[in-house]
């Protein structure tokens, strides 16, 4: 990582800038990729002043509300298709009519907090579009969103100073326990729904 953040203070900081809106949009399409991090180092940069502070907000957000909104298009586009021919081989049908009911009673709240589920934003936003969740809301929550997670992560980068790259063990130790609380939810909702289930066919 040290030899990425030399490389990048010597390119023109509008490099810089593509380099941070790629690969946070790049993050959305194909999951894990280390695009928190990289924001975090985007923060290091600005603290040294190789770069702007919301030049950086701005084109990190863009970044990633375009991946999501790709993401949602192509859910909305493929994702029965996709699911139907049983493609995703570990998605029953069933289930999936589940969870796309759910995103349509619950879909925008998904939306906002979605940026800092790492590790299940394509998911999010794939989702969105399948259940097919209005777009220009879909948007605009997804930019708000995203624009806190990653001002929390540049301010980040720019406290940590050279010792940014410490922020990479505490993300993947927030990236484990917010997948473990995921699973563990979708457990227990999936186990009431069943039960539900059970209840009305007896």
């Amino acid at each position: 990582m040290e030899s990425l953040i030399t490389f990048l203070q010597q390119l023109d900081p509008i490099w810089v800038y593509a380099s941070i809106f790629l690969i946070a949009y790049v993050e959305n399409i194909f999951p894990p990729s280390p695009s928190d991090v990289m924001i975090v180092a985007g923060g290091y940069l600005i603290g040294i002043g190789h770069i702007d502070l919301w030049t950086s907000l701005i084109v990190s957000t863009l970044g990633s509300t375009t991946g999501f909104m790709t993401m949602y298009k192509i859910g909305d586009w493929f994702g029965l298709r996709i699911i139907e021919q049983g493609k995703i081989k570990f998605l029953p049908l069933d289930s999936v009519h589940t969870v796309e009911r759910w995103f349509r009673q619950y879909g925008y709240w998904l939306i906002v907090i979605n940026r800092f589920l790492s590790g299940t934003r394509a998911v999010v936003g794939f989702f969105a579009g399948m259940a097919e969740v209005k777009f220009i809301p879909t948007a605009i929550l997804c930019f708000i969103s995203a624009m806190l997670w990653n001002g929390i992560l540049l301010y980040a980068g720019t406290l940590l100073g050279k010792n940014w790259e410490e922020i990479g063990s505490y993300l993947t130790t927030y990236s484990q326990v917010v997948t473990g609380l995921i699973v563990i939810a979708l457990l227990v909702a999936a186990y009431y729904w069943y039960k539900r289930k059970d209840k009305g066919n007896a």
